[in-house]
């Protein structure tokens, strides 16, 4: 395989244990599925779990065992998973029409593929397969996310309720101008595409929230009609609020004791000490020049994780970039995890409440269309000037 960075410094064996965890991750959300919930509603933000489960093992079969030297693929375990589990050729919209395995059918072939994978990794443990485990493993972890984010979507009983962090009364960090390192070097180890190659960039001197903006801050914006306000939002906003006659997040409701926000299937008080979550990136710009002030650029956000009063990970956080190629991008051999998406996404960084920690660093490059509520994300600002 030509491949232009090193591989994982794991193990055969603790990439066997790695991906047997994320598995145990997904088995409880698909026992907490409703007995209707395999297939769920058709929406343009959701799969199919029933799709979605077969596509996990199917991309793990796909990378750790057919990729070839040459870049061809041989054949699989399962005679027609291609048409049914590839996401690069299965339109999104037919995904709810397949033939699709039936749950106990893709337990069978999830555990055959598990076995050929252990095998792999212990009697030929080297560069190609080191990689395409670990690509594996964070590429299931993320579907792990989408099913949490999904499980929020509909209302449903999840696991177990997550942990959301609370923060400390927000403060200002003022950071003196500088450079800062985007991106990875080719000695880093694992990295995403979209992390290729390192650079540095100068940035003026600033000023950032030193955590991120609070539900009961956020509910000032919505009480003072900031909602209503248009001159505080950027004319994709303004057309996205407007054509959904959008007035506060997607998740609150107004009762007699104030606002609410809903957690899976629990609705709870706003919080001071909460991030505001499931907001998109119309709303946090919007908020964010309600308060004078702005999105974090990359570098910004990226400087700022070097500090100590910078608190982060508790959401995934809005950026005032556009989803862009590093000078230097090449894709990788999976060709449509970067790529597509480049110019019409938009950047978040941090990690959310159900993010795992193996994706939570500053150089982790989330992505989302700004117009997605569903993710666990927030934002935070920073001066204006």
């Amino acid at each position: 395989m030509n491949r232009t960075r090193p591989v994982t410094g794991y193990t055969a064996g603790q990439l066997i244990e790695r991906l047997t965890a994320a598995r145990g991750r997904l088995r409880a959300l698909i026992d907490a599925l409703p007995a209707n919930g395999w297939l769920g509603p058709r929406a343009d933000h959701l799969n199919p779990p029933l799709w979605e489960y077969g596509h996990i093992v199917w991309f793990q079969e796909r990378w750790c065992l057919r990729e070839r030297p040459d870049g061809s693929c041989q054949p699989g375990l399962l005679p027609g998973a291609d048409a049914l589990y590839d996401s690069s050729h299965v339109p999104h919209d037919t995904r709810w029409d397949l033939p699709l395995l039936q749950p106990d059918q893709v337990d069978d072939y999830a555990s055959r593929v598990a076995v050929a994978v252990a095998d792999r990794l212990h009697d030929r443990f080297d560069d190609d397969i080191a990689y395409f485990a670990e690509l594996s493993l964070y590429h299931e972890l993320m579907h792990v996310e989408a099913w949490w984010m999904a499980f929020q979507n509909l209302g449903y009983a999840p696991p177990e309720q997550p942990r959301v962090a609370a923060t400390a009364l927000p403060r200002r960090l003022t950071v003196a101008a500088g450079e800062v390192e985007l991106g990875s070097d080719a000695d880093a180890g694992f990295v995403f595409d979209n992390e290729k190659w390192r650079h540095v960039i100068p940035f003026a001197g600033f000023d950032i929230d030193t955590s991120p903006v609070s539900e009961t801050a956020f509910a000032e914006f919505v009480e003072r009609g900031g909602y209503l306000h248009r001159a505080l939002w950027s004319e994709a906003g303004w057309a996205w609020r407007v054509a959904g006659d959008v007035r506060h997040p997607l998740y609150w409701r107004l009762e007699k004791d104030g606002w609410q926000a809903r957690r899976f299937d629990r609705w709870l008080p706003l919080r001071a000490d909460t991030p505001v979550l499931h907001v998109n990136r119309h709303e946090a710009e919007a908020c964010a020049a309600w308060l004078g002030r702005r999105l974090p650029a990359a570098v910004q956000w990226k400087q700022a994780t070097t500090e100590t009063a910078f608190e982060w990970g508790g959401a995934w956080e809005w950026l005032r970039d556009a989803f862009a190629p590093y000078p230097g991008f090449t894709p990788d051999p999976y060709r449509d995890y970067s790529q597509p998406w480049f110019h019409t996404h938009w950047e978040l960084r941090g990690g959310g409440p159900v993010t795992d920690a193996s994706l939570k660093y500053p150089g982790f490059r989330n992505f989302y269309r700004p117009d997605r509520r569903d993710p666990f994300a927030g934002f935070r600002t920073v001066s204006a000037d």
